[in-house]
């Protein structure tokens, strides 16, 4: 093997021309500048990588810095503080590093136009001092041969920045940074390279471009509900699509409004480990389902990511053990607290910490409930009970000695028990995203009552089609709400973000 021996620094560095920092009191302008500088900027980068392919010079080193939004508040005059975001919590600098600010276009101006009109003060744009990772500069879907790479004579980290998960941390989102003397408080929950980091998770995971992820999300444990959510999303499409413009699936494959089958994408081979389907609307106030498997690691590393597009709501609909002798299967259940035995979280959130049910979301499944069901009042209750839901990490708890697990239970007063239920509702706790669960009762182990295979076909096909329909039901009732009154207060803490 051909031994190359390289300088031990390198002294030159090639950037953009330096950007001159502009101030903005209209939030669309400042999106559009931002999209400008991130646009040039990772052009740059990826001009300056084909260029070493075909031979440049790797005596220097290219780089370009994200986008950067400022904005100064200097008093500590009331505002408005009925909503839970788009202020700033006292005087002082803000500032967050921005990235495809094509993909966050929505999101940023309406964040920007709420610090714009509530604090009266312009934004900045400017050039942080973040380096953007080479991994982060090429538009999404492409695809660099390993020979290409091999062209450049020198190592990559030599020459381009690349990921530094030393600075790709929760710290922000978990209230946990300590910004230090000087330096400016953070404007949003994720920096800019914790968010490229989630974008090419997503895709990975779930097959899926991010673009396609909408607003309101649901998550579950059986592939049943995929199908019936695919079954219905392909039924709505042929009929016109009802006011959603197109199904999406894994390998991106589109079905627009009015057709039959897909149009667009490419069918994939095998289908990836946490595949996600989407009905999409214009405004991303669609309905993305997602096949997350079972178990807490799964439903804690798919919701760290989706955590980063900023969701209006996410809601798991699933399967559970019943715990009281008085449920059917079949039987209904809306989550109103949690025990969290699943462990992935303690190291981000305390088990001690409450999570809290959240009323719009409550009222938006029991109302779902009772319609499709036909059913209210008290005699809702035959069907559906409120109540405690635990979440553990080991599946097989049954095959251990039950007296602990169970006088847990009994205490806790849980009435179901599954493997993620509390995970994504703490985690939605943890990312401020309104969170809920409802949970369909399919075994009740600790009564000895389990489906035999032919009661369990019969279970699936009635049951799920009904799960699914009330699911997506409280989500167009969610998506039906004003966003400011879905996003609770009560998953801010003492100084918040002022970013959503």
């Amino acid at each position: 093997m051909e031994k190359r021996i390289y300088p031990q620094a390198i002294e030159t560095v090639e950037r953009p021309d330096p950007y001159i920092r502009q101030s903005f009191t209209d939030a669309k302008a400042a999106v559009k500048a931002l999209q400008a500088l991130y646009e040039r900027n990772t052009e740059f980068l990826r001009a300056s990588f084909n260029g070493l392919a075909e031979g440049g010079p790797v005596d220097r080193r290219y780089r370009a810095f994200y986008p950067e939004i400022g904005v100064s508040v200097a008093s500590y005059d009331q505002i408005d503080t009925r909503l839970a975001y788009g202020h700033m919590p006292s005087p002082g600098q803000y500032s967050t590093t921005v990235t495809r600010p094509d993909l966050f276009e929505n999101y940023l101006v309406e964040q920007l136009r709420l610090i714009i009109r509530n604090h009266g003060v312009p934004v900045t744009v400017s050039e942080s001092e973040t380096p953007i990772p080479i991994h982060f500069a090429f538009l999404e879907g492409s695809y660099v041969e390993a020979s290409v790479a091999d062209k450049i004579k020198r190592p990559l980290r030599d020459l381009f920045d690349v990921p530094d998960l030393n600075g790709t941390d929760d710290h922000i989102v978990n209230g946990t940074l300590e910004p230090g003397i000087g330096d400016p408080m953070p404007l949003a929950p994720f920096t800019a390279q914790r968010i490229d980091y989630s974008l090419h998770r997503l895709a990975h995971y779930t097959a899926t471009s991010p673009a396609h992820f909408q607003n309101f999300v649901l998550f579950t444990n059986y592939q049943f509900y995929i199908d019936e959510f695919c079954a219905y999303a392909r039924d709505l499409m042929a009929r016109g699509g009802d006011g959603y413009e197109s199904f999406i699936e894994p390998g991106n494959l589109v079905t627009p409004a009015g057709a039959d089958k897909p149009l667009d994408g490419v069918a994939l081979g095998r289908m990836p480990q946490m595949p996600a389907y989407h009905l999409a609307k214009p405004d991303h106030s669609g309905i993305t389902m997602v096949n997350i498997g079972v178990g807490p690691s799964n439903a804690k590393t798919i919701t760290d990511h989706i955590a980063v597009l900023r969701p209006h709501a996410w809601l798991m609909l699933g399967h559970c053990a019943g715990l009281r002798n008085t449920q059917a299967l079949g039987d209904y259940v809306l989550a109103h607290a949690y025990v969290r035995e699943d462990h992935v979280l303690d190291d981000d959130l305390p088990v001690w910490v409450p999570i809290p049910a959240l009323a719009e979301v409550q009222v938006a499944m029991q109302e779902a409930v009772a319609e499709v069901t036909g059913l209210s009042g008290y005699e809702l209750k035959r069907i559906m009970r409120t109540g405690t839901v635990a979440t553990i990490d080991n599946r097989n708890w049954e095959l251990r000695d039950q007296r602990g697990p169970v006088q847990r239970l009994s205490q806790s007063r849980a009435i179901a028990l599954d493997m993620e239920s509390a995970t994504i509702a703490a985690n939605g706790f943890r990312v401020r995203v309104p969170y809920g669960t409802l949970l369909c009762v399919s075994d009740k182990p600790l009564h000895g009552e389990l489906k035999l295979p032919g009661m369990a076909t019969d279970f699936y096909k009635r049951q799920v089609a009904q799960h699914l329909t009330i699911g997506i039901r409280a989500l167009e009732k969610l998506a039906a709400m004003p966003p400011e009154r879905l996003h609770s207060r009560k998953l801010r803490s003492f100084s918040e973000t002022a970013f959503q």
